[in-house]
């Protein structure tokens, strides 16, 4: 082998290593919720995680047998979802804006094995949390609802993923309950993809997100993680008060594909919930 070929061949193994971090960066956004340090951002490994689940031996009170990665979801003390108890509320009037700016933006559709979810790469959507602005990464569903008010479960939750530019999350939960037909849901809700996705699927109509989203904003504000494996903290949590509707159908269609795909709530551990 001559001189000119062992130095082309190190050249290729230096260019592939940062394509590879790149990959494994990436691998680490969460598919079915909602990342940060703890973050998600930051949980980049050399191994596949292990397979985990809602019910049975990889249901939620074993995930953290699972895989030592998944550690935080026993032993962290800012766990998601939670209770939210309003006579235990904080109301803080100097507590930073909570705004979004969203646009009519089409959506790929998939489902990865736990939720259907919607990804977003226009990155055209934000939040803005205390002065720092979000993007909007993907949105997907929970039967039952996660996060509740005063011990009462929604029939469903809507989980909005943003991420900052250093990589830390905010998650946006909107409660659904059932009642008149989503028209804004209307074209994902009719093709649900029943089985896991290898490829997303392109929606013809655009979704407005501003229609969909109930008009009071009231919002209650929490430190807290990831509600799937590996459970990651530092996520900013935004749960609005008022709930929006999907009909029947649509929650039955979302039912037979997951049944019930939630995390039981976790404990406050001193934790404040926060409101204007």
């Amino acid at each position: 082998m001559n001189r000119n070929t062992v130095i082309r061949g190190m050249m290729a193994v230096v260019l592939t290593l940062p394509l590879a971090a790149c990959a494994a960066q990436n691998s680490a956004i969460p598919s079915a919720s909602s990342s940060a340090s703890s973050s998600a951002s930051a949980n980049v490994t050399a191994t596949k995680p292990a397979h985990w689940s809602y019910s049975g031996d990889t249901g939620p009170a074993k995930w953290t047998t699972l895989d030592p990665q998944y550690a935080a979801c026993a032993n962290g003390t800012e766990q998601s979802p939670i209770d939210i108890e309003l006579s235990q509320l904080k109301v803080d009037k100097e507590l930073g804006k909570f705004e979004t700016n969203y646009k009519p933006t089409a959506f790929t559709l998939m489902n990865n094995g736990h939720t259907i979810q919607a990804n977003d790469a226009s990155g055209s959507n934000t939040i803005t949390l205390d002065g720092k602005v979000y993007t909007l990464v993907q949105l997907h569903f929970h039967k039952p609802s996660e996060n509740q008010i005063n011990d009462k479960t929604f029939d469903m939750e809507m989980h909005l993923v943003h991420k900052n530019s250093e990589g830390k999350l905010a998650v946006l939960g909107v409660l659904i309950k059932s009642g008149s037909e989503n028209k804004q849901l209307a074209e994902m809700f009719s093709k649900l993809p029943k089985e896991e996705t290898k490829e997303d699927l392109k929606l013809d109509q655009v979704i407005d997100l501003n229609a969909l989203l109930p008009q009071d904003k009231k919002a209650f504000r929490y430190k807290g993680s990831l509600t799937t494996p590996p459970c990651s903290e530092g996520v900013d949590w935004t749960v609005l008060e008022e709930p929006i509707e999907l009909s029947e159908k649509q929650i039955q269609a979302f039912g037979a594909i997951f049944s019930d795909n939630h995390r039981p709530v976790q404990p406050l551990n001193g934790r404040t919930v926060v409101t204007q």
